[in-house]
């Protein structure tokens, strides 16, 4: 079962009918008796960010549950089982608490193991990083650590909880859309507008598992909005910092490819062929030495903002894009003030 509300999506992660002989008991003692390996305290975090529902209704920890209720656990991320692999894998820590890690992760680093792909994510690293050896068995690898994900091709700024208390309270603000996100993307074509905002539900392509679509009548998908800003002009393709208002999958990428300007060498979303240019031979080369610099989408999570869930103080991180997509855009530049770019100046 899902439940949604206004514009976010919920996942069941528990789900039990109330035994017609069940005394009256508060729901936080009820589930801690049901559900094993998991405290009261967790419980009682998840009834205060409003994840423990009875008959479709939040309640609170102090809810007296009842025969045949409906009791559930709902929470803003799949459920999925899996064992973690401990493995020591370089991370770029920018900043540590006892409450949250913020990892600058590299492009090409996988965020989450799954099917087919249990090793040499950054799952991994970071059970080996918290002092884990071996195989840890889990329910949900992402209970207690992971409330937001990046794609494997983009670059920036994660954020890890390190309590029960961290990861409730930093996916309710993800859940509300109250976490500041800029992203830098570099995108193909000039941009007709200076900023701009787009605005389309995101559902996944019916023709296509692995990719996603805007579905402009919106009877179909979850509402997604982007906001974006020109900050720079190379002529085939802009540098534009992008503002996430929600957290789709794949968003940036789906709304700039909705609007004619795919990300620049995304594969999945059309960006890695020429889609603006010349058809002079040295220019497509240009354009291969190009994609061959930065393989994936040019997409970078430049800044991370966020009320910190023990401190409750606002607290904000920015990062520079990696060499290779600073490279990149310089490549363009040199390409863009050159009014008749000699045929060197192209490789």
């Amino acid at each position: 079962m899902q439940a949604m509300s206004e514009d976010q999506e919920l996942f069941e992660h528990f789900h039990l009918t109330v035994d017609k002989g069940q005394a009256l008991l508060r729901v936080d003692k009820f589930l801690v008796s049901k559900m094993e390996s998991t405290s009261r305290n967790r419980i009682q975090l998840a009834a205060d960010s409003g994840y423990i529902f009875v008959n479709d209704r939040p309640v609170k920890s102090n809810y007296r549950v009842k025969p045949l209720d409906e009791v559930r656990i709902m929470l803003p991320f799949e459920r999925r089982e899996f064992r973690i692999v401990a493995e020591p894998i370089p991370l770029d820590i920018v900043f540590e608490d006892s409450d949250i890690l913020i990892v600058n992760k590299p492009a090409g680093l996988t965020v989450h193991p799954g099917h087919g792909n249990y090793t040499g994510t950054l799952i991994n690293g970071l059970a080996w990083y918290f002092g884990v050896r071996g195989v840890l068995e889990t329910e949900d690898g992402r209970m207690g650590v992971l409330v937001h994900r990046i794609d494997k091709d983009t670059s920036g700024l994660l954020v890890i909880a390190r309590s029960d208390e961290a990861q409730f309270r930093l996916a309710r603000q993800f859940f509300d859309h109250t976490v500041s996100r800029k992203y830098m993307a570099l995108v193909w074509g000039d941009m007709e507008q200076d900023e701009g905002t787009i605005e389309g539900n995101i559902g996944r392509h019916p023709g296509d598992r692995l990719r996603f679509k805007v579905f402009p009548d919106g009877k179909s998908g979850k509402p997604a909005i982007t906001h974006y800003k020109v900050l720079e002009r190379f002529g085939y393709v802009t540098l534009v910092e992008c503002r996430l208002e929600t957290g789709r999958t794949h968003q940036i990428r789906v709304h700039m490819e909705h609007i004619g300007h795919p990300l620049f060498n995304d594969p999945r979303y059309g960006g890695d062929r020429i889609r603006c240019g010349t058809q002079f031979t040295k220019y497509k080369q240009f354009i291969d030495n190009c994609f061959a610099l930065l393989p994936g989408q040019a997409l970078h999570a430049r800044t991370l903002g966020f009320v910190h869930p023990h401190t409750h103080k606002e607290v904000f991180f920015e990062i520079p894009p990696p060499a290779r997509f600073e490279e990149l855009t310089d490549k363009w530049r040199r390409y863009a003030i050159s009014a008749q770019p000699s045929e060197d100046s192209l490789i």
